[in-house]
């Protein structure tokens, strides 16, 4: 099968630059390198993928595929002749390739531990005001019989003879370019730089055991739903004295059944009968802190909206608080006595069948202009 152009292989212009030809690389590296793609074709694509650019980021090779193409000077050809699987190495090495490449970073130096997350689900009350509560999660923790060695009590772990410590075998390996050295994870330290001869019969040799730990948690008043609480170093512990993880509350708040709420500010509906819409009144509008009363103006039609100010959620930040929007629904009564329609009827006849509305841009003038053809 005849091979693909080079400039087609990595998605690049034939006047592309360094940088442009190693962001492509970078790219494709990161998508078909068979550590992490195990399509049946992902080996093949990552070999076209590094020929392609260690031709092209080569000056004088490149020069001489621009004129030759891949037969290359006196048909001796750019290689791709048989790279092994060994050839790939770990991912890592892709990254060592573009940043700086001084080989991994020492397997024996501080490690930060990782980070956790927990759910916690609160009330809309909960979130509004805040709470200070207890939480027990699942977390490992430094295992206290070998103080995190992974070794037996009175043993130490020794340094890997293999890597002297290094946690890298380098392999040699001959290619159309030259010898060719590439680091891969020492597998008899899995890259650690240590050997553990006796391992601690409490973790198996691992330094940590899985606990479950109650951490204290503080609440802020006026979190909202999706927010997070950071509690730094209650993560994992940190591997070789560095520093443990931290510990992430992402907030879940149950839905209300009366009020929703939007960032700081909170919006109810309340029912009014037709005769306080028309006549105006005085009511009780109940807000997360507490009842407050409310002046209905007479002729407040449905949709109204009022304003309570500051009646809202607090801001989380400290910034004050939100404001309650209160919506107005008429309701029309659907069960009504006799002595109620009569007195309706009689209404209807005063009022001469129609809506009154003194507005001449109101909704009902517009009809009544509609129908008279205007």
């Amino acid at each position: 099968m005849s091979k693909r152009d080079y400039y087609d292989v990595l998605g690049i212009d034939k006047n592309a630059s360094k940088d442009e030809i190693k962001k492509a690389y970078r790219k494709l590296a990161r998508k078909y390198h068979p550590d992490v793609n195990k399509e049946t074709d992902a080996p093949d694509k990552f070999k076209e993928a590094k020929e392609a650019y260690e031709v092209l980021n080569n000056d004088q090779k490149r020069a001489q595929y621009d004129q030759f193409g891949h037969a290359g000077p006196q048909g001796q050809g750019f290689g791709g002749g048989g790279f092994g699987t060994d050839d790939f190495g770990g991912f890592g090495d892709i990254f060592d390739m573009f940043f700086g490449g001084g080989g991994r970073r020492d397997p024996n130096a501080p490690k930060q531990g990782n980070d956790l997350q927990y759910t916690m689900v609160l009330e809309f009350e909960e979130a509004i005001f805040g709470k200070e509560t207890d939480i027990h999660i699942p977390k490992e923790e430094t295992c206290t019989t070998c103080n995190g060695s992974g070794a037996k009590p009175g043993t130490s772990p020794e340094t890997c003879k293999h890597c002297k410590g290094s946690g890298q075998m380098h392999v040699e390996q001959n290619t159309p370019f030259g010898r060719v050295v590439n680091k891969r994870v020492c597998h008899h330290c899995n890259g650690t730089g240590k050997e553990i001869k006796e391992k601690c019969t409490t973790c198996n040799g691992n330094g940590t055991v899985k606990k479950r730990k109650k951490i204290h948690i503080s609440i802020p008043a006026g979190i909202d739903d999706g927010q997070q609480i950071r509690v730094a170093g209650q993560g994992e512990p940190g591997v070789n004295g560095g520093p443990a993880g931290d510990l992430y509350v992402v907030v879940q708040v149950k839905t209300h059944e009366f009020y929703q709420r939007d960032g700081d500010h909170i919006f109810c509906e309340m029912p009014l009968t037709y005769t306080q819409a028309a006549l105006g009144d005085e009511i009780e509008i109940p807000t997360v802190h507490g009842k407050v009363k409310l002046k209905i103006p007479a002729g407040t039609q449905t949709g109204k909206t009022f304003r309570l100010k500051g009646k809202g959620a607090p801001n989380v930040r400290g910034y004050g608080n939100g404001d309650q929007h209160v919506k107005m629904r008429v309701i029309t009564p659907t069960k009504l006595t006799t002595k109620q329609k009569e007195l309706l009827r009689e209404f209807n006849e005063i009022s001469g069948n129609e809506p009154a509305d003194e507005n001449e841009d109101s909704f009902f003038s517009r009809v009544k202009r509609a129908f008279k053809g205007e």
